[in-house]
């Protein structure tokens, strides 16, 4: 990767970061950790997004007991984060097939 797009890309991800987390949620209710792995992300990213979503009314916290451990907080995705999800996914896709295109019609 060239050094001048590693801020770029890096941007991008932050972007997205809140989207790919109230995708995940959308499956199923999730505490904190079980989040980060698989993502392109590490714990001090995900516990402060988790924050502000919180904050922000789109997801929703609960404690349950863990069978390895202290009582974990589990997140689970509001009514509004459904809706900022699906507006998102409906944007995404005409965002994507737009970039799709211009990269797409570069190639030989």
């Amino acid at each position: 990767m060239v050094a001048v797009q590693a801020p770029l890309i890096s941007q991008m991800r932050r972007g997205m970061l809140q989207y790919c987390v109230l995708a995940l949620l959308a499956e199923d209710e999730r505490y904190g950790f079980d989040l980060v792995q698989g993502m392109v992300t590490s714990e001090g990213t995900i516990y402060p997004l988790l924050s502000r979503l919180r904050r922000d009314g789109l997801v929703d916290t609960s404690w349950q007991e863990s069978p390895s451990g202290p009582p974990r907080r589990y997140y689970s995705l509001t009514a509004a984060g459904r809706a900022a999800l699906e507006a998102f996914a409906e944007e995404w896709s005409r965002f994507r097939d737009a970039v799709d295109h211009f990269i797409e019609g570069r190639r030989p």
